[in-house]
């Protein structure tokens, strides 16, 4: 799981946007796969997916408080190349978002 803790509360309807707009085309650039994603608000977060292809949710965002957000990669696909693609991806993504200025400390813990 990645922890980023930020400066500013962030929104899940923010990030779902920003992660709707940005993910995808990277996606297919990076994998040269045309795989619908599937973005999931929930309550406190949301969940990234293909349920074509997947049975589960590939990783799961959740807003624990407005500033610190919980990124955990399903067990169940750790080493799939399209969830380890999506991993990288985002990884860079969440730099642009909250943006690198916003960030007061990323950690991950198993």
């Amino acid at each position: 799981m990645k922890i980023i803790h930020t400066k500013e509360p962030v929104a899940a309807a923010e990030i779902k946007q920003f992660l709707e707009r940005e993910l995808p085309p990277q996606f297919k650039l990076q994998r040269h796969a045309d795989i619908d994603l599937i973005f999931t608000e929930s309550t406190n977060g949301l969940q990234i997916g293909q349920p074509d292809l997947y049975e589960d949710w590939l990783f799961n965002i959740e807003l624990v408080n407005p500033e610190e957000i919980h990124i955990t990669k399903s067990e169940h696909y750790t080493d799939d190349v399209n969830v380890l693609t999506l991993e990288d991806i985002m990884n860079n993504l969440f730099l642009q978002f909250p943006g690198r200025q916003n960030i007061d400390h990323i950690a991950e813990e198993s």
